[in-house]
């Protein structure tokens, strides 16, 4: 079973006592509205979600597109019933996936006219089971999805360099990495800072650093080696992204997935 059907089965169960008895037996047409100012993301696994159940939908815009309120996104034809069915299920997942969309367009739009080329980035703070579609809105939006998961990137955080034993034993393994996966080095001062840049981390993590310090880490890890990646992390909102917009060469969020506003999207049977 794929995610949709999971998603199917999770809320039509032994089947959907209401259009059972009150919705007819017959085809119709419907369509779905954006009512915010939004990125739109998530039609595509909306249309699956249909076609699952036999429906047939079109979008009308695509994935990733900027819409007003009162912009209709997707065409539905077929069985009343199936439609009234998958209606919540392909709704939550557009709900869900433009918001993190347009969160990281929104993001990105205020922080580019600080950095040209900084990157919004999300982080692996998702919700359990729908990871792949959250990163898949990150990227809609703009943004750079960062790590999948714990296989596909080696992220050395503060836990891990305390159970090394430092960070020195870290960068010396480091060194003798015969791979191509990319490492990112959390650091937590000047020091480690120059010891990560100066020893193979392809990205260097600021977590929880003010604007100004931040500031001084970047300038300092751009001095050893300008090719290394600066990231900073930690309680970065929209009331203060800009102030690390010039800080960093990416900006990693996790509202972007954990507390993201849900965009919200009607259907209506005509």
């Amino acid at each position: 079973m794929d995610d949709i059907d999971r998603f199917l089965e999770e809320d039509i169960g032994t089947g959907d006592v209401t259009t059972r008895l009150f919705v007819p037996d017959r085809n119709g047409h419907a369509i779905i509205t954006c009512e915010d100012d939004a990125v739109v993301a998530g039609l595509e696994e909306a249309e699956e979600v249909f076609s699952r159940l036999g429906v047939s939908a079109r979008r009308v815009v695509e994935d990733g597109t900027y819409v007003r309120p009162g912009t209709k996104v997707m065409e539905i034809d077929g069985p009343l019933r199936n439609m009234t069915t998958a209606e919540r299920t392909a709704l939550n997942i557009m709900m869900r996936m433009s918001g993190i969309a347009t969160m990281v367009h929104d993001a990105t739009e205020v922080c580019r006219r600080i950095s040209p080329t900084v990157m919004i980035s999300g982080t692996r703070k998702t919700t359990p089971g729908f990871r792949r579609f959250e990163k898949k809105a990150i990227a809609l939006g703009g943004g750079e999805p960062h790590r999948f998961g714990l296989y596909d990137m080696i992220l050395v955080k503060d836990n891990h360099i305390a159970a090394a034993g430092g960070l020195e034993n870290i960068m010396r393994k480091v060194r003798d990495l015969d791979t191509d996966i990319k490492v990112e080095v959390e650091v937590e001062n000047a020091e480690d800072a120059r010891d990560a840049a100066l020893n193979g981390a392809d990205i260097i993590m600021l977590d929880n650093r003010d604007p100004k310090e931040a500031k001084e880490l970047y300038d300092l890890i751009k001095s050893c080696d300008p090719s290394v990646i600066v990231e900073v992390s930690g309680r970065i909102t929209m009331d203060n992204i800009t102030e690390y917009a010039g800080c960093a060469d990416r900006i990693s969020m996790g509202c972007i997935t954990h507390s993201v506003t849900a965009i919200h999207f009607s259907m209506s049977v005509e």
